[in-house]
């Protein structure tokens, strides 16, 4: 019986272990989390969470993921992207614009935006 008993303990004991490190894990790669000098979190619902993003030259997200996201430019924004090669192309997007993006993992380049970049980031769930 007393067995029993410390097999069940252990594997409630795994399991709570094995939640606590996944939800780190989740939080390790939530751009609030690892970047609130970027990412503001205003709102969230069982369906969408909503980001504020304010990107300005010279700031750092660490590595981070989002899921699929529709983006909605707060202000005209514009950036240099580092191709292959060490080659660079321009992206621009004009206030009001939206795009939507597919799920991406990314982060540890430091920006080159060439104006400061506002924009809402509408995280799908």
């Amino acid at each position: 019986m007393y067995q029993n008993k410390l097999s069940y303990m252990l594997i409630l004991f795994s399991g709570l272990v094995g939640y606590a490190f996944a939800a780190v894990q989740l939080d390790a790669l939530d751009p609030a989390s690892v970047a609130p000098h970027i990412y503001e979190n205003i709102l969230e619902n069982t369906h969408v969470r909503v980001l504020k993003v304010t990107e300005r030259n010279g700031e750092t997200a660490p590595l981070h993921e989002h899921p699929e996201t529709l983006i909605v430019y707060l202000s005209p924004c514009a950036w240099m992207e580092e191709e292959s090669a060490g080659l660079f192309r321009m992206l621009s997007f004009k206030l009001g614009e939206l795009v939507w993006r597919s799920p991406i993992t990314h982060g540890g380049d430091t920006s080159k935006v060439i104006q400061e970049c506002s924009r809402l980031e509408i995280e799908m769930k």
